[in-house]
Order: C-alpha cells, then structure tokens, then sequence
C-alpha cells in the first residue's frame, strides 16, 4: 500500500490528481496514479491550455476536426471531451469498486458563462448529456450567480463539482443549494454526486501580500496560516450542515454528503512545506487534488494524521487575529472569486487563439 493508499484507508481522505494529459492518458501514466492511489482526476481551463498548448499531442485530432469543417471553438471541445472520456475509462473501475463514492473525472462549462446562471445550466445539462457517465462531475463555478444552476442541475441529477471557491460563507450558501437541488428531486438519491472545491494556497498568497504590508512581528506571525484556517472552519460548516433532520430525511433516500474537496493545495511559497496544504487538511469525507509533483513529494514525505478538525478555535482564533489587524478575509476572498473568474476565462481565450493559429498554419 502506498502513502497515497494510506491516506484513504487511514484517514478517509481521498487523493485526486488536478492534472489531465492525452500523452498520460496513452502511455499509461495516468494508470499508474490510479494504481499508486489517486482516486480521481480534476481538470480546468489553465490545466487544458497548457495540455493542448504544449506539444503535438493533439495535433492529428485537431487537423482532422478542421478538415471536416469543425470550427475552432467546436474543435477545442472535442479535444477536451476526448480526453475527458478515456480518463473516466481508466477511472471507472474506482468508481465502480468505491460503490460511486469516487473514480470521478470533472470538466468544466466555459468559464465565460461564470455570471450567467441560465448559460451555466444548459451548458452543464450538455456536457452531461453528451458524456453520459456515471463517473463524471460537470464542473460550476460557486458564483453567486451559479447558486442557482448548481440546484438546478442536481435536481436533474446532474452530478457536480462546484469550482472557485474561497470563503467559509460561500460554501455555506453551496450546501444549501445542494440540499435544495436534492430536495426537488424525487425518488432515490444514490446516484447524485458532489463536491465543492474550496481554493487554498491563494488565500494564503493574498493574505500574505496584506500580513506583509503590515509589517509588523505581530503580522508575520500569521503568515502561512490563513489559508489553512480558513478551509478548517468551512470543514466545521460541513459537519454542522450535514447532520440533523433535514440530513438524515435526505439520507433516508440514499444522499450522499458535499465532500469538501481542497484545491490549489501545491504551495507558491519557496519557504512553506511542500506539502504544507495536505499535511493540515486531513480528515474523513474530504478529497485533496494535487498536481504531480505535490502527489510525488506527499508520497515521499506526507503526514498521515488527522488534522483538519484538530483544533477548530485555534482556526478561528487565527481568522479573528487577522481581523484585529485590519485585515478583511471577506475582501480577501471577493478578490480571489473575481481573479480567478478572470484567470481562467484568460487561459481559455489564450487556448482558443493558440488553436487558432494552429489552425491557420494547419490550413
């Protein structure tokens, strides 16, 4: 049993790997993160610009769509939803083994579409029809306008991973839009699924800048520490929200909790622990998704404790000192929403004007 294994048998955690490659996926890299313990697979927008952007491997693919007069934004998502299929393939049988609780694969609506709740349904409602597998997650941004959708398309029994995700207040509102999408939908509820996606290492880079603008002992004492408070007390909001009558009424008909699921988790800072956003953040009915090289070093070196509910006042003791300073988190992760709506709409108009002039030499 590897470390990664350890880590789900242990301490329930499940480890995802946020990365998807066509070169993985036909050289049985990707099989082997499954068989070294990696229980799913995340991807967005910026993991897909590099992947398509970066070599040939998509090339022939993509030559041949334009020869058959496929446009350029059609082309991109043949390529996406390509990948996406022979990934949930090598997934399934965890899915299968883990009676649906992971083997999942997400892809993501555009990012475009992250203000425009009606856009966002129909371009889940798709992507799920056009998949049509039990181990997809279509991926919705956690804006307030995809509040709404998210509800929407688990009542359809569409399962979701909700993306960006910054603040304890906001994923409390996608609980509720998760227990609403399950309330109006009828009969067994065993095959709906999802996740929401709580952002990590930005929060601390954010929080960081701020501490360091301060300037003080008082300040730097509190750095690095943020970002981990901050996703420990939306832990405390899950356990308080799955739980109670209204809960068990769901569970009745076969619900399945909104895992947390900690993304951004490779740290940015040269001097915190590489493995800094896992080793803090364990504990049953979690997902962690970590690139590559923080799965490689985790296995090398990880902690194998639970620690996500350790000491839940010293979370907020940490959230409360940092607003003794001045400083605001619910700033801090209204900024975070809006750069990373911009951040992914940006790589996904640079992908699109990559395959643009592949197309054009191409032609």
């Amino acid at each position: 049993m590897t470390r990664l294994g350890d880590l789900y048998t242990l301490q329930g955690q499940s480890p995802w790997l946020d990365n998807v490659r066509r070169d993985w996926i036909e050289n049985g890299e990707m099989k082997r993160w499954v068989d070294r313990g990696v229980r799913g697979v995340t991807s967005n927008p910026t993991i897909f610009q590099k992947a398509i952007s970066g070599g040939t491997a998509y090339d022939e693919q993509f030559g041949s769509l334009l020869a058959d007069g496929t446009s350029v934004l059609d082309a991109y998502w043949e390529l996406v939803v390509t990948d996406i299929r022979n990934t949930l393939a090598i997934l399934r049988p965890v899915h299968d083994e883990s009676d649906g609780l992971d083997g999942f694969v997400s892809i993501e609506v555009s990012p475009l579409l992250a203000r425009d709740t009606a856009g966002t349904a129909q371009a889940a409602r798709h992507l799920n029809g056009l998949i049509a597998e039990p181990n997809l997650y279509v991926k919705i941004p956690g804006t307030a306008e995809g509040l709404p959708a998210i509800a929407q398309m688990i009542s359809e029994g569409c399962s979701v991973n909700v993306t960006l995700l910054f603040s304890a207040d906001r994923y409390r509102e996608v609980m509720e839009s998760y227990l609403v999408g399950l309330e109006q939908r009828e009969g067994d509820l065993s095959g709906v699924s999802s996740v929401a996606s709580f952002f990590i290492s930005r929060v601390d880079n954010e929080a960081d800048r701020r501490l360091d603008a301060i300037g003080t002992p008082e300040a730097a004492a509190f750095k690095g520490k943020v970002a981990v408070a901050n996703a420990q007390v939306a832990y405390e909001a899950f356990l308080q929200t799955f739980q109670g009558p209204r809960w068990d009424a769901l569970v009745a008909r076969g619900a399945r909790v909104q895992r947390p699921l900690w993304a951004s988790t490779s740290t940015k800072n040269p001097t915190y622990s590489t493995t800094l956003y896992v080793d803090t953040l364990i504990g049953p009915d979690t997902v962690n998704t970590m690139p590559e090289n923080t799965l490689g070093d985790f296995e090398e070196s990880g902690t194998l404790a639970r620690t996500v509910d350790a000491d839940f006042a010293e979370a907020h003791a940490v959230l409360d000192g940092i607003a003794a300073l001045g400083i605001d988190l619910a700033d801090i992760t209204a900024t975070l929403e809006l750069e990373g709506v911009a951040s992914f709409s940006k790589s996904f108009d640079d992908l699109l004007a990559t395959l643009g002039e592949k197309a054009a030499s191409l032609r």
